[in-house]
């Protein structure tokens, strides 16, 4: 039995909104590569065959779990005005060490972007905060072992 996967509305537009663009665009591109690759001859040994191929492999794969996320999505909606964090909070950390401000959204596994700051509540750090208060102080034990202490300096919509 597949799990549930917690996805933010914006985290399932953005979703919806790929799958889209794969199944129409996407798969018309490769196609015509496909097509045009074997317009060149011999396909046993046409390296462009062979990356159209992949390619196409790669977008029906990626377009399968789109369909799966979708179909086992359950949306979160932020939390109005909560004391506690909870998914699609956004929040403040300290790092009680260096005093390094982070800022964060809280989502689920399947939109999780560190690099645009939006974390996993399944990542060392989501589950660390899940719950947390304003002022509460949080350890985050690191895959390499290392214990990092954060404060909870704010928790938003």
């Amino acid at each position: 039995m597949q799990k549930e996967v917690a996805l933010t509305r914006e985290g399932a537009l953005r979703l919806e909104e790929e799958l889209r663009h794969l199944e129409t665009v996407r798969r018309r591109e490769v196609g015509d590569r496909i097509k045009e690759a074997k317009e060149f001859g011999d396909i046993s040994e046409n390296s462009e065959y062979d990356d159209a191929k992949n390619e196409q492999a790669w977008v029906e794969s990626r377009i399968a779990e789109i369909n799966q996320i979708l179909a086992h999505a359950s949306i979160i909606e932020a939390p109005a005005r909560s004391d506690k964090v909870k998914l699609g909070s956004q929040v403040e950390l300290e790092d009680a060490e260096t005093k390094e401000v982070h800022k964060y959204r809280l989502v689920g596994s399947a939109e999780a972007d560190p690099a645009h700051d939006r974390i996993s509540n399944e990542s060392p750090v989501g589950r660390a905060i899940m719950g947390a208060k304003k002022g509460d102080a949080v350890k985050v034990s690191t895959p390499s072992g290392r214990v990092i202490e954060y404060r909870v300096l704010k928790i938003s919509k």
